[in-house]
């Protein structure tokens, strides 16, 4: 009998064809077929829930396929499995890419093929969509087209690759055993990062957990770090210091799931912090209390992590501090005697 995750995967299987293949008649049928009615799909601002299949298609796909004519749903990482409460996720990894021909959220189009970076989280039921939970890069969008309005990136702003062991793409049947042991792995070290605020950067032993020839692939405004020097310098220690009091969620909460040596984690949102000290991304340290969506891919190898994909959703944090980044960028963008 084939194990539910595999079943999951597979059911996916026509919609996410279809997706690569775009046609857009061809696409909203197949989302009609594995989207349970009413399901709530959770996207990144400013495009927030949706109503099911339709919502999600008429409001995030349908611009972004008008926006890119030719566009095709790329992933280099699929996988499954029962959540801490028993709960059924698929996780895709990935981007969608085209020739950015038509503005996107009034993002100027660049004329040239583009990529928009997609973490996608699936909570299954009989073989169904019943939630999504997923973020779109769209600041390494507004990059691509020199639209950026905000702070410059600590890291490293590039194409993010895939798995370096290109087996991102689980297959089935499921690892029952492997996937437990990534997961204690990646859970033991999200419970170590919790004990900074009690002993410091010392006490969360990055060190016991991470390859030394780590890469952290972060979001576009944070960009990626490679090792955990560069971790620490370029993203750990400029967060800690702007939002010390940081409240994230250990193993035990959260939907954090294994698939053999890849984990997943999504929660909407995951975290909580105040921004105080000296900001964080060119924030000012106003004392705001802010939430945060990040979701998560691990890669383990040799029971350490080594590669580790994170988006956050940064235009929701901008808006809940009162900064409409998508504003800002029209009127960077803007030539004079435009309305």
């Amino acid at each position: 009998m084939t194990d539910v995750p595999t079943l999951n995967k597979a059911a996916l299987s026509d919609l996410f064809a279809a997706l690569y293949n775009f046609d857009s008649e061809t696409a909203r049928a197949r989302l009609k077929d594995c989207v349970a009615a009413g399901a709530p799909m959770r996207l990144s601002f400013p495009f927030e829930t949706m109503d099911g299949a339709e919502g999600y298609f008429g409001a995030a796909l349908s611009p972004l396929s008008a926006a890119f004519p030719d566009l095709e749903r790329r992933q280099t990482i699929l996988i499954a499995g029962p959540g801490p409460d028993g709960a059924q996720w698929v996780g895709s990894c990935g981007c969608y890419t085209g020739v950015f021909a038509r503005p996107f959220l009034d993002i100027p189009p660049t004329g040239h093929q583009a990529s928009l970076r997609f973490h996608e989280f699936f909570r299954m039921e009989d073989e169904r969509i019943v939630e999504m939970q997923a973020l779109w890069d769209l600041p390494e969008l507004m990059m691509q087209s020199g639209s950026w309005p905000m702070s410059a990136t600590l890291g490293r702003e590039w194409h993010v690759p895939g798995p370096a062991t290109c087996d991102g793409l689980v297959p089935g049947p499921y690892d029952a055993e492997r996937s437990r042991a990534s997961c204690v792995l990646v859970g033991e070290m999200l419970d170590a990062l919790g004990c900074y605020a009690e002993g410091g950067v010392e006490a969360m032993r990055l060190g016991e957990y991470w390859h030394p020839r780590m890469s952290w692939y972060g979001p576009s405004g944070i960009g990626t770090c490679r090792g955990i020097d560069g971790f620490r310098r370029w993203h750990q220690a400029p967060f800690l210091r702007g939002m010390p009091d940081r409240r994230g969620f250990s193993s035990g909460r959260g939907n954090l799931f294994g698939d053999g040596d890849y984990v997943g984690y999504t929660k909407w949102p995951g975290m909580s912090a105040t921004i105080t000290g000296d900001g964080w991304l060119g924030i000012a340290p106003a004392g705001r209390e802010v939430t945060m969506r990040s979701l998560d891919f691990w890669r383990c190898e040799g029971g350490l992590i080594r590669e580790n994909w994170v988006l956050v959703d940064l235009l929701d944090v901008y808006d809940q501090i009162g900064v409409d980044v998508l504003g800002r960028m029209r009127e960077l963008s803007s030539a004079p005697g435009d309305n």
